[in-house]
């Protein structure tokens, strides 16, 4: 496999290209459905093979940037994207962003950077999986005790209500999600989102696309599109911020970004085809694979690690792809249901 091992001048390492092209693959179908840029896969990608820590970072970033350009160009055409929303949210996450990449900047000099992120990686995608998850279960045991006949008990005000009724001016309506709160409920979201995605090497979106539906309370379809719209900008940000620091390998991104491409085309289309619960539940258990490869990795089990983050990204890619073949197969045999938030 010599033949296709490329030198890395920044990161200073020899890696193979086709991994770089299999992850960018898998990384543009996952992101364009979920809506994430996929550093969920990236990150720990790049560092279970080989790259450091805040090097897997920056490169991580400059790829998700590039590629959320495709898919948010793809879910604006499908009325996707509450592009006024996307835009309240970019002041807090480019605070955030900047303040999370100096965090990781100090980590790095104190010798805790690979460890200490790791570890809040997990703890993060655990604790968004399992609610996602409880989400999806508790809508599902409802919807069988509607066909069942059995009177079901009010769920209540839920979050994104009860933050909306919040009346901080300035208040605005967003037409494309159809919800009224005020603007800095998003602004808020988007401080904490950049925080993260620039400590732990993504563009956020693994938080934000739960938090524009529970927080916020966005329809499913629109919060993927919004989503990816603000990953574009934050990845980009972070590029540039890691850039400066000289942690952003270039060659790789570009490798990556050109089968994520292909890829986002193929995810982003897909949610055509897809209810919106089934998206949560499928989102919920990638979240739990990722996890489950930070674990390993934590636990030093390089080989279980790295096989898992692959395998299950390229298998999660094929449920993806399998979806939209049957939704294009019902569309054209006219018994194409119609797609829930």
């Amino acid at each position: 496999m010599e033949l296709f091992e490329i030198y890395l001048p920044v990161a200073g390492i020899h890696f193979n290209v086709l991994v770089l092209l299999l992850i960018g693959f898998t990384v543009g179908v996952c992101g364009g459905f979920f809506g994430i840029g996929g550093a969920w896969i990236v990150t720990p990608a790049l560092n279970i093979f080989g790259f450091p820590m805040p090097y897997a970072i920056g490169t991580d970033l400059a790829h998700i940037g590039g590629k959320s350009i495709v898919s948010t160009i793809r879910h604006g055409k499908f009325g996707n994207v509450d592009v006024r929303l996307g835009v309240a949210m970019i002041l807090g996450t480019t605070i955030g962003m900047e303040l999370g990449a100096n965090l990781v900047i100090k980590l790095e000099q104190m010798g805790l950077a690979e460890g200490m992120i790791r570890k809040m990686y997990i703890v993060f995608l655990g604790a968004i999986g399992s609610y996602v998850l409880y989400d999806y279960l508790t809508h599902t045991r409802r919807q069988r005790q509607v066909k069942a006949g059995l009177e079901v008990a009010a769920t209540g005000e839920t979050v994104a209500q009860k933050l909306q009724r919040i009346k901080i001016p300035p208040m605005v309506h967003f037409h494309a999600s159809g919800i009224t709160c005020s603007v800095w409920l998003p602004v808020l979201v988007g401080l904490t989102t950049g925080i993260v995605a620039a400590v732990l090497g993504v563009g956020g979106g693994f938080i934000r696309m739960p938090a524009l539906i529970y927080l916020i309370g966005c329809p499913t379809a629109v919060a993927v599109g919004t989503d990816l719209f603000e990953v574009m900008i934050t990845g980009a940000y972070g590029a540039f911020t890691y850039g400066v620091k000289g942690r952003v390998e270039l060659i790789a991104a570009m490798w990556m970004l050109f089968a994520a491409a292909i890829g986002a085309q193929l995810g982003t289309v897909a949610i055509k085809y897809v209810r919106g619960y089934a998206i949560r539940l499928l989102f919920a258990i990638t979240i739990f694979v990722a996890c489950s490869s930070v674990v390993l990795k934590q636990l030093e089990f390089q080989l279980a690690s790295a096989i898992t983050i692959l395998v299950a990204g390229i298998g999660i890619s094929l449920v993806i792809i399998a979806w939209l073949v049957k939704g294009i197969v019902d569309e054209r045999a006219g018994r194409l249901p119609a797609n829930h938030a």
